[in-house]
């Protein structure tokens, strides 16, 4: 049994291939899952800690029906999706002696979540895939890699939600269809193209952990679909920073405090106002006696979004990757179908937006939730993915004119992996009598404004910094990993002592090899960047 999981910053949608009637289907979790009306189930992304060296924790829907999500309290957490993997500034709490970072957050999540379906399946220790945002940094990729491990899941694949998502919709072949995804954390353009008649043998995207038995497609021998990503785009803006400027807006113009219970309040109106015109929240506490009347119509709504430069932001994220189109060749109208998943797609306003670029019979809405985690489990049913890289790599070195640290790129982002040929650098020694040569490796991001991570009192936001700027996370900046090479004999400035050949390879892990020049010996042979186990 196949499961795949789409761990969302406002909700998580677990999804299983079902063999006897070959469809995907979205699990309901007693006492985790929400259901509203003919909604699918999903599961909030929330958890409340009780007692944190025990690990014992209440997550999803268990954290709303206990009212604990309504009261300032350290040990609740909302959004922690956003702040894992990300140098998070402001205060993380302490619990029963302990430093919580969302790391360990999101550990315990997926953890009571794949507990509680092992507990009703114990197969699905055999086989997850999991969808991740298409700008995660590779830390992020190996922070759930290693979560999988700790639960002993035999295999382990990842795909990036939009690519799942243009899967999950089930459209014909040989179409080329842009995801527009937007949850609750994250804005995911993908051009992606379906085609099963490849000539070309196929490479997996992602990874795979641990590898057990063959896949559907090898052992019927068919011949397997291809998903080619074609471009992408990403931002930090999702659903929970809109949830803020509503919180925001009512700290404003009624004079209240900005607290969990009005951010609950105002989510609700905008969900109210996707339906609706003007949606109205009332609520009365029975402890304090205090009572709270929200209202808010659609076009008060729209100039919210509008002075905080929303949709200049959604411009920029599809001027990206329809720029990225152009340069293959493709056009506004060679793009067959636009497929719209995630929550906050589900706003008027930004349906209204997709349609100054695209016809509306191209664009599709109807699988917002479920698109996704049903998309991944098409990985076990033959379907085998293109991609390319979406980020680059680079070495780090001293701007000695402008007295900083900067990054010299070594591969481009775009591109395709595995990679046929290496990039190689010729390097020297700097100092007289040098025992060895350290070489710092960073994952570049897109040169763009910088997002930031931080808390706003009990809220972790992001906001976009002032200055453009290469967004850089480091590979192997720590004790000994940056040593590459130990010269012996020790080196002298003046001429070149080791080359090293980069390359990244199906598993799109950064690979060196590094030979020295003067004694004609391999110091490093294929050496992952990063180690997964």
């Amino acid at each position: 049994m196949t499961y795949a999981i789409d761990f969302g910053t406002s909700n998580t949608v677990v999804t299983r291939w079902n063999p006897a009637t070959q469809q995907p289907e979205t699990l309901f979790l007693p006492g985790v899952s929400l259901r509203v009306g003919q909604s699918p189930p999903l599961i909030p992304s929330l958890l409340y800690v009780e007692n944190a060296k025990q690990g014992a924790v209440i997550v999803g829907q268990q954290v709303r029906d206990r009212a604990l999500d309504l009261a300032t309290d350290s040990r609740f957490f909302r959004n922690f999706k956003r702040g894992i993997g990300s140098n998070v500034q402001g205060f993380l709490p302490e619990l029963d002696g302990q430093t919580i970072n969302f790391e360990q957050v999101g550990d315990w999540f997926l953890t009571q979540i794949i507990t509680q379906l092992k507990a009703t399946d114990p197969d699905i220790a055999n086989s997850i895939v999991f969808t991740v945002p298409v700008d995660s940094f590779e830390v992020y990729r190996l922070w759930l890699g290693r979560v999988c491990q700790s639960l002993n899941i035999d295999q382990v694949r990842m795909l990036d939600e939009p690519t799942a998502a243009a899967l999950g919709y089930g459209l014909n072949d040989r179409q080329t269809l842009l995801v527009f995804d937007f949850g609750g954390g994250t804005l995911d353009l993908s051009l992606v193209q379906l085609d099963i008649n490849e000539q070309t043998q196929a490479k997996p995207l992602g990874f795979v952990l641990k590898w057990g038995q063959k896949s559907f497609a090898e052992q019927s021998g068919q011949k397997p679909k291809i998903a080619r990503v074609l471009a992408k785009a990403g931002q930090n803006l999702g659903g929970s920073d809109i949830d803020h400027w509503l919180v925001d807006y009512f700290v404003e113009t009624q004079g209240i405090a900005a607290t969990p219970l009005i951010s609950r309040l105002a989510e609700r109106l905008k969900i109210q106002l996707s339906l609706q015109l003007q949606a109205q929240e009332v609520y009365f506490d029975d402890e304090t006696f205090e009572s709270y009347e929200l209202s808010l119509t659609r076009s008060q709504f729209e100039q919210i979004l509008t002075e905080h430069q929303f949709f200049e932001n959604l411009d920029e994220a599809m001027g990206q990757v329809l720029q990225q189109a152009r340069r293959q060749g493709l056009e506004v109208k060679d793009i067959d179908a636009v497929l719209l998943v995630g929550g906050t797609v589900q706003i008027p306003a930004v349906q209204t937006w997709v349609r100054q670029y695209f016809e509306a019979s191209k664009i599709r809405c109807e699988k917002p939730f479920e698109a996704i985690a049903q998309g991944a489990l098409q990985l076990s049913q033959g379907i085998q993915i293109k991609d390319f890289l979406y980020h680059g790599y680079g070495i780090r070195y001293w701007n000695r004119r402008d007295n900083c640290h900067s990054w010299h790129p070594l591969i481009k982002a775009g591109q395709p992996y595995p990679m046929q040929d290496s990039v190689d650098l010729v390097l020297g020694a700097s100092l007289d009598n040098q025992p060895s040569i350290e070489l710092i490796i960073g994952e570049l991001g897109t040169e763009m404004a910088q997002t930031e991570v931080y808390f706003d009192g009990d809220r972790l936001v992001t906001r976009n910094l002032t200055s453009s700027q290469t967004q850089v996370q480091p590979l192997n900046d720590r004790g000994g990993a940056r040593n590459i090479a130990q010269l012996d004999p020790h080196g002298s400035p003046g001429s070149d002592r080791i080359k090293v050949h980069f390359q990244v390879d199906d598993q799109r892990f950064l690979r060196i090899t590094v030979e020295d020049l003067l004694t004609a010996r391999t110091l490093l042979e294929d050496q992952p960047v990063v180690q997964l186990s």
